[in-house]
């Protein structure tokens, strides 16, 4: 018996509302564990300007925690519609903003600011000033720009997927040599600056640096909101999307500078996170059981903040002084789903069709 119109329009939502609350509740919890356990109805007394039992949990819930969660949120749903977006526009089910490259554009942006700038370059990832962050954050989105810029060049003349796939990953292994070089020939300060922040964080940036990140990624969420209907007819081929009457290089533009200004902003700050961008697409086309991207871009926002917040818990151990690399934590969140989409290639037809 088929489901009607009604029906197949109240179940997307019905969902957005449960990943909507379920968000809020991670959120929550995100801000009541740690190596301080602080109960839940504190937080709620914090967060609504009252004071807590402890006076010390109002600093560690209003300096530390709650920025943190913030960037958690901002960079998860960042990397989830950045990498919606790649899989779309690439027709690829692989392909995501570290796979692509776009990571590591955005690594030797930093790389040339951070190493190649000295001392002003490592004072930068400290976010002491304003200027600055705008700085870090420029020259992030211009490394990310850049590579993906080249891998679209080449995309106009490889008609395989799986090869571009492979030029994407050459391109960030040219990129990261690239680094390499840079980073033989800095000094010691220099290349522990850098390294700290490659293995990925949410936790290192204040709230004068959300003042930068925050926008930046509001502003490419907003580039990409109205791209639902232009992604739904790309993934039909971009032959169908301009008899549709799409203004498919001007929508390729947009959708390049979107996923350029996510990935960018969230590697300038929290270091180049993998995997997220790959896995929550995937993660959310089964939990709606669509393609629709309409559906999706909503869809992905809310998935990729509660990943991006669990996996930010798990890598800080609760209970306990130690803390595991970020990026540690989301490769075996990732690894596993991206083993399950190459198994399971056939039911992908569906959703990119050859």
């Amino acid at each position: 018996m088929t489901q009607s119109p009604k029906r197949l329009r109240t179940r997307p939502a019905t969902i957005l509302t449960g990943l909507a609350l379920l968000l809020a509740l991670v959120f929550l919890l995100s801000l009541a564990l740690g190596s301080v356990r602080i109960p839940l109805d504190q937080i709620l007394t914090v967060l609504l300007g009252g004071a807590p039992a402890k006076a010390a949990w109002a600093s560690i819930v209003l300096k530390f925690r709650l920025p943190k969660a913030i960037t958690a949120v901002l960079a998860g749903s960042a990397l989830a519609v950045a990498g919606l977006q790649m899989q779309t526009l690439f027709r690829n089910p692989l392909a995501g903003p570290f796979v692509l490259g776009i990571n590591s554009g955005a690594s030797l942006g930093v790389a040339l600011v951070v190493l190649a700038a000295g001392g002003v370059g490592s004072a930068l990832l400290a976010g002491t000033s304003l200027a600055g962050d705008v700085g870090l954050a420029l020259a992030s989105v211009l490394g990310s720009s850049g590579v993906l810029l080249l891998v679209m060049a080449v995309a106009r003349r490889v008609r395989s997927t799986m090869t571009l796939l492979i030029l994407g990953l050459m391109f960030g292994y040219a990129t990261s040599a690239l680094v390499s070089i840079l980073l033989y020939f800095s000094i010691p300060d220099r290349i522990q600056a850098y390294i700290s922040w490659t293995f990925g964080t949410f936790g290192s940036v204040t709230w004068s640096q959300l003042k930068v990140l925050g926008p930046t990624i509001l502003l490419g969420l907003l580039l990409a909101q109205p791209m639902a209907k232009p992604l739904n007819a790309l993934l039909l081929g971009e032959t169908y999307a301009r008899s549709m009457g799409l203004a498919v290089r001007r929508t390729r533009l947009l959708l390049i500078a979107s996923a350029a200004i996510l990935a960018g902003g969230v590697t300038a700050f929290c270091g180049p996170i993998g995997f997220l961008g790959i896995a929550v697409p995937h993660l959310t086309r089964s939990l709606f059981n669509s393609s629709d991207h309409r559906i999706l871009l909503p869809g992905v926002v809310l998935v990729g903040g509660i990943l991006a917040l669990a996996a930010d818990m798990v890598a800080q151990l609760p209970g306990s002084q130690l803390t595991l690399p970020l990026n540690a934590v989301t490769a075996l969140v990732g690894a596993p789903v991206v083993v399950w989409v190459i198994l399971r290639q056939r039911n992908l037809r569906e959703s990119f069709p050859a």
